[in-house]
């Protein structure tokens, strides 16, 4: 990548854009450092600690009391730790959390996996609080707050936070494991991780295996085994859409997953949403083994406005809160929620498989590629043909083979896509000029075979579109997926006001663009 290339990281919570890009980068980088000035801090994690808080809350007592800094990391609340496998992980992992019931003395409290004053957190009366945490904000944020609730785990936001400083946590294995454990448990054992960072953490960290796998299976007890076998026989099952909704009793959210991985299994069923109470609203743990279907934009469409979801293409969970609950439904059954929410989903989409379906191009205008810098990486200049990479952007992950003309664009937002060479020769030309890339996440390729990751910037070479090369498009009135002729197991998702598009000299070569996207990009033309 050329040095003087401006690569602009910019930083989405919930959908909105915070201030300055650089301001945001520079407080990030500083967010950690800020507060060595400090001589007594208390690291606080929520009542009933799980596996993140206490990883979490573990790596900023790491951090602070490494530089000298009196520490301390503490738990309140009603109840003592007692589940086997958190037991197991203090003690194994030499985790010095302890429980009080009095306020800390210092001058600095800072809240892990939850925020000061919620509902789940004893508040103490204290000098001064930050917060780092990954749960949905209810408050406004200041300089002593880092919430990144698109993230899976708070042991992903510390993990992040000392990235940005260049603080080396694999040096020890106690701390990289706990990290690891806490992002294998809030994401329901990686079955609803989704974030790059998430991705980029589990497999970079140093980890204790064989702990792992003690800890990994020392989670169920009697009583969760007759919930989930309880949970069972209460299923609902819908028979023309194929899916299940199957309620349980208060339990882990592992417990679900258990159920939910079950359920799935049953040749009738392509979709199923198991869910149980608890004091805030109603977890849930959600499965697809239909390609149509990703379960993390399930997740996300039937926590809309109520709550947040997410996850992986076949595994996800979600959450809805019971206040945002009630006020909006009142005192529905949450079973006819659930079931109304998915036949919902189900009918809000068109499927279109590319390489079948042709467009009715009097329907469509004309555009050409606006001349602005993108990038292009050539696969094999720092690949060996035929390995099997993944790719990975915000977007998510595309699995694809390396041939030897296969090229990946890069475009303003940090998207993704493959293009063979002779398309990209007769629609691009390279140039000296630099792209400015608008990214949250710069994309990555890894090597399946060795394990290496490579950012495609640091392979890239700026090109611009030659405008010789016409595509036909239109804005979306219905929202579609879209299975691409070089991607048949894998749609991408187009929503109303996108722009479906189709290039002319390939009429299956037929692809979504954000419309945000589109009109940076196009500009209409004659025919």
């Amino acid at each position: 990548m050329e040095k003087d290339m401006r690569v602009v990281v910019e930083i989405k919570e919930d959908g909105q854009s915070e201030g300055d890009t650089a301001e945001l980068i520079e407080k990030t980088e500083e967010f950690l450092p800020r507060f060595l000035n400090h001589k007594k801090i208390c690291i606080q994690c929520h009542d009933n600690p799980d596996a993140d808080a206490l990883a979490s809350g573990f790596a900023l007592y790491h951090y602070y009391s490494h530089h000298g800094i009196e520490t301390q990391f503490v738990y309140g609340g009603r109840n003592q730790i007692t589940k086997p496998n958190l037991v197991m992980m203090i003690q194994e992992l030499e985790i010095p959390v302890q429980y009080i019931t009095e306020a800390p003395e210092c001058d600095l409290l800072i809240t892990a996996d939850c925020q000061y004053g919620s509902g789940n957190v004893t508040k103490f009366e204290v000098p001064e609080v930050a917060m780092v945490d990954h749960h949905q904000c209810g408050l406004m944020q200041n300089e002593n707050d880092c919430i990144k609730s698109n993230l899976g785990s708070c042991s992903t936001v510390v993990w992040s936070l000392f990235q940005k400083i260049g603080y080396d946590i694999s040096e020890d294995i106690n701390l990289s494991t706990a990290l690891y454990y806490g992002l294998y448990n809030d994401t329901n054992q990686f079955a609803e991780i989704f974030h790059p960072l998430d991705k980029d953490m589990r497999d970079s960290l140093n980890k204790n295996d064989t702990l792992l796998f003690r800890l990994m299976n020392t989670n169920l007890s009697l009583r969760e085994l007759n919930i989930a076998s309880t949970a069972l026989t209460k299923e609902i099952f819908c028979q023309e859409h194929r899916f299940s909704v199957i309620p349980a009793e208060q339990c882990d959210p592992n417990i679900l997953g258990i159920i939910s991985d079950f359920v799935i299994q049953v040749e009738e069923i392509d979709m199923c949403v198991a869910y149980n109470p608890n004091p805030g609203g109603f977890k849930l743990s959600i499965r697809s083994c239909v390609k149509e279907v990703k379960a993390n934009e399930l997740a996300e469409f039937i926590c809309e406005g109520v709550g947040n979801g997410g996850g992986h293409l076949t595994k996800a969970g979600g959450f809805v809160a019971g206040n945002s609950y009630h006020e909006k439904y009142q005192d529905k059954d949450f079973s006819e929620f659930l079931s109304e929410r998915i036949e919902a989903y189900l009918s809000s989409y068109e499927v279109i498989y590319a390489k079948d379906y042709t467009l009715d191009r009097t329907e469509l205008k004309p555009y050409y590629k606006k001349a602005i810098p993108v990038g292009v990486a050539i696969a094999t200049d720092f690949l060996p043909e035929g390995i099997p990479v993944l790719v990975r952007t915000l977007e998510g992950d595309v699995d694809i083979v390396v041939e030897k003309d296969i090229y990946f664009m890069i475009g303003i937002e940090g998207e993704v896509y493959p293009i063979k060479k002779d398309k990209f020769e007769r629609t691009y030309r390279y140039v000296d000029d630099t792209p400015e890339f608008m990214m949250e996440y710069a994309p990555t390729v890894r090597n399946n075979i060795d394990g290496e990751v490579y950012k495609l910037l640091d392979h890239m070479r700026s090109c611009v579109a030659t405008g010789t090369s016409k595509i036909y498009a239109k804005p979306l009135e219905k929202n579609v997926k879209i299975f691409t002729a070089w991607d048949e197991n894998k749609y991408y998702r187009g929503k109303i006001g996108d722009f479906i598009v189709m290039r002319e000299d390939d009429i299956h070569d037929i692809y979504v663009v954000r419309r945000n996207i589109f009109f940076k990009t196009y500009e209409e033309t004659s025919e």
